[in-house]
């Protein structure tokens, strides 16, 4: 167990898990708006989709330079200016005259991915230890809360009043998260952080690298897989990892401590973030294309965009019940345990998707045991993380292990979609339902697979005991 330091000075649970569940609920906003902004900003559909990918991109190369940052002693500074980023993003956003200006706001809104890593790093540091457990697991599933808190926010507020309104919205929201953290994070440089410098070059190889695996990955199924711009993106971009990965394995105090990722308990959270999240995105993506897909498809349920958003409603009331059981059982249950428990849950819910997906009860049936999986998963992830893990790296520890789930996101989308473009009923059109069906396949055999392995490893290992972290 990990020793931590502490001073008299604390900080509220519940402000940090208000300031991450509002970024959570900002870094959703979008996907149920591919249409509507592709009809109003008279831009292709494909073209659109870069609103989805730009946030994702950006997200992904920011989160493990703000947890590395986290990790260092101006932790509130460093929330505050982020959330200024994004607010500010959110308004350029709303006010846009074009596409490019829209996007723009859009890559900005994509540091909300790294506000998890760098909350739960000053929960660490700040919050009691009692409630430090509860706090850290809290954290880390306002992602699928706020995705599910999101999306009916988004059809509610773009189906009445535009799709301005839902970025607007942001704004305020954002400006309240900024004040709740400026009250009740401590002011001034954390004493007890390191002052290291920061690792430039394996930033900018790491951002490189990623940026160009995720833009590969996401104009693969456009490009052709075998094309040459997708040989030389793909190809590029594992190049420039590899470099990453042999550089940081020599640098002092590297952006990504590889050597602590080493550890068992980091290695089994970051296998399985990165294995259920190409699983579980590759039928997270197919929700809203059955919910508001015409009856003609022979798939869809032609649900109007004021009621999609609230299919993913079952996800958050999952996620938070799931959530709560972890917290109620961490202390007399190892935590290596949740993870097959999370990740069996998820298969019964990729299994039930994709075998009943033909009425609107299924598809929230599924949606919920989708919650469930991923609040048990996502609350033992940084758990596993933070009981081997010292203070000063638990920031970029927890961002990677995001990083990995973004990725893993990332292949899902891009594979269901390659599926999907490969069964199109025609050229450019939407897909067949035996498309649907085989992607839905896919995603209940990814789960499966992955379930499988951490049940295996549980076995072999045994199960260790409840350590507090």
């Amino acid at each position: 167990m990990v020793t931590v330091r502490r001073d008299t000075e604390s900080v509220q649970p519940i402000a940090l898990i208000y300031t991450a569940l509002s970024s959570s609920i900002v870094a959703s906003l979008g996907m149920l708006l591919v249409p509507t902004i592709s009809r109003e900003l008279d831009v292709a559909v494909s073209t659109a989709q870069w609103t989805l990918t730009i946030n994702l991109l950006v997200g992904a190369v920011v989160t493990p330079v703000m947890g590395r940052l986290s990790d260092g002693p101006h932790k509130k500074r460093l929330l505050i200016v982020s959330l200024l980023i994004i607010m500010a993003g959110s308004a350029l956003a709303a006010c846009a005259p074009n596409f490019p200006v829209f996007l723009a706001g859009r890559a900005m809104q994509g540091l909300t991915y790294g506000i998890v890593p760098v909350t739960i790093a000053i929960a660490r540091r700040y919050l009691p230890p009692e409630r430090l457990a509860g706090g850290i697991s809290s954290l880390s599933v306002t992602v699928a809360t706020g995705l599910g808190l999101g999306y009916p926010l988004t059809g509610l507020l773009a189906s009445d009043f535009g799709f301005r309104t839902a970025f607007w919205f942001a704004v305020v929201f954002i400006a309240s998260a900024i004040a709740v953290a400026w009250w009740t994070i401590p002011d001034g440089p954390d004493d007890q952080a390191p002052r290291r410098p920061f690792d430039l070059r394996g930033a900018g190889l790491f951002g490189a690298g990623l940026a160009a695996l995720l833009i590969g990955i996401s104009q693969g199924p456009d490009w052709g897989w075998a094309s040459v711009w997708s040989v030389v993106t793909i190809g590029g971009a594992l190049i420039l990892l590899t470099i990453w990965v042999l550089v940081s394995l020599r640098t002092p105090h590297a952006m990504v401590n590889l050597r602590v990722i080493r550890r068992p308990d980091v290695l089994l959270a970051n296998g399985a973030a990165i294995g259920l999240g190409i699983a579980m995105y590759m039928g997270l993506s197919i929700i809203s294309l059955v919910a508001q897909a015409p009856e003609s498809t022979g798939f869809g349920l032609a649900v109007p965009v004021l009621w999609a958003g609230f299919v993913m409603l079952p996800l958050s009331v999952g996620s938070f019940a799931a959530n709560r059981v972890v917290r109620a059982l961490s202390r007399r249950v190892s935590l290596t345990t949740f993870l097959p428990i999370g990740a069996s849950v998820l298969t019964a819910a990729a299994f039930v998707m994709w075998l009943a997906h033909n009425h609107l009860w299924e598809l929230m049936a599924s949606q919920f045991l989708f919650g469930v999986g991923i609040g048990t998963t996502y609350a033992a992830m940084p758990g596993l993380i933070a009981r081997s893990v010292v203070t000063e790296e638990l920031g970029s520890a927890v961002s990677f292990n995001q990083v990995l789930r973004t990725l893993g996101g990332a292949l899902g989308s891009a594979l269901s979609g390659a599926v999907l473009t490969a069964h199109a009923v025609t050229a450019g059109g939407p897909p067949s339902e035996a498309g649907i069906r085989l992607a839905l396949a896919i995603s209940a055999a990814g789960c499966a697979a992955v379930c499988v392995a951490l049940i295996v490893n549980l076995l072999r290992g045994g199960v260790r005991e409840p350590a507090e972290y």
